[in-house]
């Protein structure tokens, strides 16, 4: 007669259904302790409010309830200390610290598991973790829109070229560039507001998937999580991870905005534009060429959003062919969005620090502007306002001179009254008034537009707006 196979730490959590322990293969797939260990605080948190509700409803005895809520005090300390020694063979977070717990306080730690399940579970650290991390985001996106409002404010007359296919279009100002980045840092700030709102709900009591028969309080546990509510559907409760989802969209359409403004430092910076220059701090230089000055923090913000597009995606595909309720397939959740979140808030940072620091070279900007003919739609504005000619004739007037200007080599402005006239008689000494870049800009008075004054306005709307 042989002996029983002794049974694992895991095959106990498992129950008595298994006989014998997991291979060493599937010790290692079945694992997620080493990334979920990062939701410990939110395992404590959402446990030490479980006890309490517990305790509240009568389903364990005051005592008992201490010792866990005490316990788990206790198993946070040693976590957050680096004392805690996480085991693979328990698989997870959860099922760690409970063992822990266990050794602390013996028997009344096996009680901490009444009415809920790991997937309740899980779903709600999940739900606190990334809850914090949209907090986080709104302040990170918080501090570089108010660094974008400094560049604003103080360039809010400053001219410089505005371009479209990266050719020179027509003049704005500085502030009014800067002001377009507020708006789309500004709508991401939308977009993290709102992810959080919808996805405040508690899937705390839902158990596995069907509720449970205990006299569970849901909206206890709810309201001492900082839920709103308790979500109203067990299955969904714990199948949901549209919060994970939405997180990453956001996330990824940030990090859109977060590498188009990379790519245009990137540009700005170089010795070909001068537009702008970056603080030593947020720049490096090169092992071969001492006059290098690179804009590495913009480079590395520009590469790594690829990180958190690939994250939402890859979560996207996990998701998209799983059943109701859960699947062990979600375990796969958490590495992406744990990445994705780091990866954000350090581009939002740098990004930050980046634009804080760096300095626009005003007279480059104010060269550029004047260059290109970009005052030519001023000039087909003013030959419809002025001569009361269709915008079609006054685009081909414009054109025959910029045409002329072009055979010449000067710009627009460089032009004499003569030649104007050339290309249509009824030409004024007027219209040298509207071709000057400053002349430009301060004409473009509609809601939005970039006239100085119309910056400013939209700086203290979104001071107040941030403040």
């Amino acid at each position: 007669m042989t002996d029983a196979p002794k049974p694992s730490s895991s095959n106990q959590m498992w129950g008595g259904r298994f006989a014998a322990g997991p291979d060493a293969i599937m010790e290692a797939i079945n694992a997620s302790i080493g990334f979920d260990k990062r939701m410990a605080k939110q395992d404590i948190e959402g446990s030490r409010a479980h006890a309490a509700m517990l305790g509240a409803t009568g389903i364990l005895e005051p005592s008992d309830v201490e010792a866990i809520r005490e316990g788990l005090l206790t198993v946070l300390s040693e976590i957050e200390g680096n004392e805690f020694h996480f085991s693979t063979a328990l698989e997870d977070i959860h099922m760690n610290v409970e063992a822990r717990l266990k050794e602390l306080i013996g028997e009344p730690a096996g009680r901490l598991h009444t009415g809920r399940s790991r997937n309740d579970q899980v779903a709600t650290d999940f739900k606190l973790w990334v809850r914090d991390q949209l907090d986080a985001t709104e302040q990170g996106l918080l501090a570089l829109i108010r660094a974008l409002l400094d560049q604003a404010e103080a360039g809010a007359d400053w001219v410089m070229p505005g371009f479209t296919h990266l050719q020179t279009a027509q003049p704005v100002t500085w502030g009014h560039h800067m002001m377009a980045y507020v708006e789309m840092f500004g709508r991401d700030l939308g977009r993290v507001r709102d992810a959080r709102v919808r996805m405040n709900e508690c899937p705390l009591g839902a158990a596995a998937l069907a509720g449970t028969s205990f006299p569970v309080d849901r909206h206890m546990t709810a309201e001492a999580l900082g839920f709103d509510r308790p979500s109203a559907n067990s299955l969904d409760a714990v199948s949901d991870r549209d919060f994970a989802l939405e997180f990453l969209s956001a996330a990824s359409i940030c990090a859109v905005h977060l590498s188009r403004f990379a790519e245009e430092l990137v540009i700005w910076s170089s010795a070909q534009f001068r537009f702008v220059t970056l603080s030593d701090r947020f720049s490096t230089g090169s092992s071969i060429m001492p006059q290098k000055k690179n804009p590495d923090a913009a480079e590395l913000i520009r590469a790594k959003i690829g990180r958190i597009f690939g994250a939402n995606t890859a979560l996207m595909m996990v998701m998209k062919g799983l059943p109701l309720a859960y699947s062990k397939d979600m375990q796969e959740d958490k590495e992406q969005v744990f990445d994705a979140a780091d990866n954000l808030m350090l581009a939002l940072a740098a990004m930050t620090g980046m634009v804080t620091d760096m300095t626009a070279n005003r007279d480059s900007l104010a060269t550029a502007a004047g260059s290109g003919f970009s005052t030519a739609t001023d000039l087909a504005d003013w030959l419809v306002r002025v001569l009361g000619l269709p915008f079609r004739d006054a685009h081909h007037i414009t054109g025959t001179l910029v045409a002329l200007a072009e055979q010449k080599g000067c710009d627009l402005p460089d032009l004499n009254l003569d030649e104007m006239q050339s290309a249509h008689a009824a030409i004024t000494q007027e219209v040298f008034e509207v071709l000057g870049v400053e002349n430009s800009v301060n004409s473009r008075i509609s809601y939005g537009g970039t006239a100085p004054v119309r910056v400013r306005e939209q700086v203290a709307r979104w001071k107040d707006i941030v403040s």
